[in-house]
Parts: C-alpha cells; sequence; structure tokens
C-alpha cells in the first residue's frame, strides 16, 4: 500500500463522491482568517538547501480568484470563478469588472479560469481567457480571445470576442478542466486540458483531454506537432497521459515543465517533452479513491516518469519559474502553489534528482503566484473572501 495524505484540513469540505474526494479540495471555499496587513515569515525548509526569507503584505480581497496577468502599467487582471473579471490597481485599490465576460458554467471546479497576454498585446490589446461552458453532452473548457478595450478608464470592456478552442467531447461532471494558457517565446499558445475525471480519454487520441497541446495564436493546431497524421483533433497535441495539470511554465532554459495532481497521492512534477506519454491513467505513484492500485510509473518503462512526485499530496494549482532578483534563493527555481499543502513549494529542476528545497508556510490555500517586473511575487489565496498578497524581500 502506497502512502497517502491522512489528516484532512477542518476547513476543507468534504464531497461523498469517491471519484471527486480529494481532486475537488482544490476549489472548496475556504473563509481565511482576518491578518494583519503586513505579516513577515521565514519557512521552514524541506530540505534544508533553502531557507529564503521574505515580507507579506496584504492588498486586497478578491471573490474566488482563479488566476491572475499584470498589465505595463503595473494594473493586474484578476479572474473570478463565477465569471467576473476584475481589473485591479494596486496603487489606488480600485477594482472595476472588466464587461464583455460570457456566461461561464459555475460549479464544481469550473467557472472563469485562466487569463493570459497575446505576445504582442501592447500593440493589438489582445487577451486570452479560459472558462467552463455547458453543451451537448455536459460541460467542457472553452478557450476564447478578444480586446481588451480601455479607453474609458471606468468601464474596460472585451470586445470583439472569439472562441479559439473547445474541450471535446463535452463530458458530465465538473472536474479536472485545468485549463491553464501559456505563451512561449516563438507566439505558440499552449493549453494543460485535464482528464475530466474520465481516465480514459487521456489515452484517447481523438480526444483533446488530458493533454498538454500546442496551437497558433488563432487557435489553429502548430505546425510540426507529433501526432498531425491521426486526425484533427490529434493534431493539436504535444504530449498525452495527463491527470489535472493546473500548472504550466518555462524554465530559463525554455524547457516545458507542468505540475498536476495526482488521485489518492503521487502529485507529479513534469518535464514536458514532444510526443510522449506520461501515463495515466495506466500508471501513476498515487492510487484510486477507492482503493484500488495503480501502477507505479516504473512498472511501465514506456511511459514517461515524473521529475518529482509528492505522497502525502501538496495539491498543486499553479506553477512558475522565478527570474527576479529580490529572492536570489530561488532564482531559477520552480514555484507551485500548494491547495491542501497551503503552501508554496519550492522546486529546484536543475539538481539531479529535481528536489523540493523550501517549503514556504502560506497557512492559506494558495490559488495562483505571479512574478512582477521589479522581482516581487503577487500570491492569490483560494476561495471567499481570498487576499491578494504582495511577497517582497525581507
Amino acid at each position: 500500500m502506497k502512502i497517502f495524505r491522512q489528516r484532512m484540513l477542518s476547513t476543507i469540505i468534504l464531497i461523498s463522491t469517491a471519484g471527486l474526494t480529494a481532486c475537488n479540495a482544490q476549489t472548496d471555499a475556504v473563509n481565511p482568517a482576518a491578518k494583519s496587513a503586513a505579516e513577515t515569515a521565514s519557512s521552514k525548509p524541506s530540505s534544508g538547501s533553502v531557507n529564503q526569507t521574505y515580507k507579506l503584505t496584504r492588498i486586497a480581497e478578491f471573490n474566488e480568484p482563479w488566476a491572475m496577468a499584470e498589465l505595463k502599467d503595473g494594473r493586474l487582471l484578476v479572474t473570478e470563478r463565477k465569471g467576473k473579471l476584475q481589473l485591479f490597481d494596486p496603487k489606488t485599490r480600485q477594482k472595476i469588472e472588466v464587461k464583455g465576460i460570457p456566461k461561464v458554467a459555475y460549479g464544481g471546479q469550473g467557472g472563469l479560469g485562466d487569463i493570459a497576454l497575446h505576445p504582442q498585446f501592447e500593440q493589438n490589446h489582445i487577451i486570452y481567457f479560459s472558462y467552463a461552458e455547458a453543451g451537448q453532452g455536459g460541460y467542457g473548457a472553452v478557450v476564447a480571445r478578444g480586446e481588451l478595450d480601455l479607453s474609458n478608464s471606468q468601464q474596460p470592456q472585451v470586445k470583439n470576442l472569439k472562441t479559439i478552442w473547445k474541450q471535446v467531447p463535452k463530458v458530465q461532471g465538473q472536474g479536472h478542466y485545468a485549463h491553464r494558457l501559456l505563451f512561449g517565446q516563438d507566439g505558440k499558445l499552449w493549453i494543460s486540458s485535464g482528464e475530466r475525471q474520465k481516465f480514459d480519454p487521456a489515452q484517447n487520441m481523438q480526444s483533446n483531454l488530458g493533454k498538454i497541446l500546442r496551437l497558433n495564436e488563432d487557435g489553429t493546431p502548430a505546425a510540426g506537432n507529433p501526432f498531425s497524421s491521426q486526425g484533427e483533433v490529434a493534431k493539436q497535441v504535444w504530449s498525452l497521459g495527463h491527470r489535472n495539470p493546473l500548472g504550466i511554465a518555462f524554465d530559463a532554459q525554455g524547457k516545458l515543465w507542468v505540475v498536476e495532481m495526482g488521485p489518492k497521492g503521487g502529485d507529479e512534477l513534469n518535464l514536458i517533452v514532444k510526443g510522449e506519454n506520461y501515463g495515466y491513467p495506466l500508471v501513476s505513484n498515487g492510487d484510486h479513491y477507492d482503493g484500488r492500485d495503480i501502477p507505479d510509473h516504473h512498472t511501465r518503462p514506456e511511459f514517461k516518469a515524473p521529475e518529482i512526485s509528492w505522497t502525502p499530496v501538496i495539491s498543486p494549482s499553479s506553477l512558475i519559474f522565478y527570474q527576479g532578483s529580490q529572492f536570489p534563493a530561488w532564482k531559477n527555481k520552480a514555484l507551485i502553489g500548494g491547495l491542501s499543502s497551503k503552501s508554496i513549494v519550492v522546486v529546484d529542476t536543475a539538481m539531479k534528482p529535481v528536489t523540493e528545497v523550501q517549503r514556504v508556510d502560506m497557512k492559506q490555500r494558495i490559488r495562483d503566484v505571479l512574478e512582477a517586473p521589479d522581482g516581487s511575487i503577487w500570491v492569490l489565496e483560494d476561495g471567499q473572501n481570498a487576499r491578494l498578497l504582495k511577497m517582497t524581500a525581507k
């Protein structure tokens, strides 16, 4: 029997359905306890190799936020799962809702999701966002793009909205959308697509569920994808065999990494390689929630194993590679937001083997992290009354 996390947090709302028990921990609402505006903290390092200190300052609160992006002028775009996109100015603390966002399918893990700026945003003002929608067969993630019109400072809106990608097929249930967005240096759009708690689609090339996808900016499949000869859906696919990939980022060397939730145990950080199969649901370092065993990665060497996995789980929500100078001990390291672990998990991907080097105790579920241009870090908590924190050098 594999070891798995036994201590459940009292603030987590238990869901009785076996297939949803632990993976829905990422969306349970938590009301953060009131804290002072400024806090100073230092975490206990996981392995003793890093002990970066920091200071936290409370900036604002949002209702079930999911993701954020920073504009050149310092304002933040923050998505809230019920379907609101907020334009927030940290200088004035003013928050204005951006109009023009379509209706989202809010519930379970669904709602308004990730947000990303077009690589030429300063010229074309195009933003991308993901969300869950209802339709024939159930629910699925969608990616849309539109023009962010900020000409009226008090009435921002998204215009000329166009849907450019959808999960296929739509299925019953509202879990494991993943739908993280990322632009590469070459202008290609990467999408992490969860397997929607349906297991088998992660290995089915006629579905884009359980895959990492590489598209052009207009949503069409990018040239050079490895499965282009296997059909229209397969043309989108870069890698397969993923479960619920909730963080996606490039490191300083241009390598693509994905962090994903495992089942009961076995959260993974994967180095993404063109055409590789990461094995889910055929292999995992975790088990099914009903107690059935899943063979570990080492039993099936044809599948690419994670660079590091966690049991007990960390419940990863997001991923960045820190490039700034305010936190020198974190330079070029992965920072993973943790939900059930209430942490930021710092991982050195240059070490062999890849190693967790510090776990920052945040005392609240962390939904997203974002590096600011000055090297400070924006930290977004999860749930209702979730705080936006600014992490700076101590």
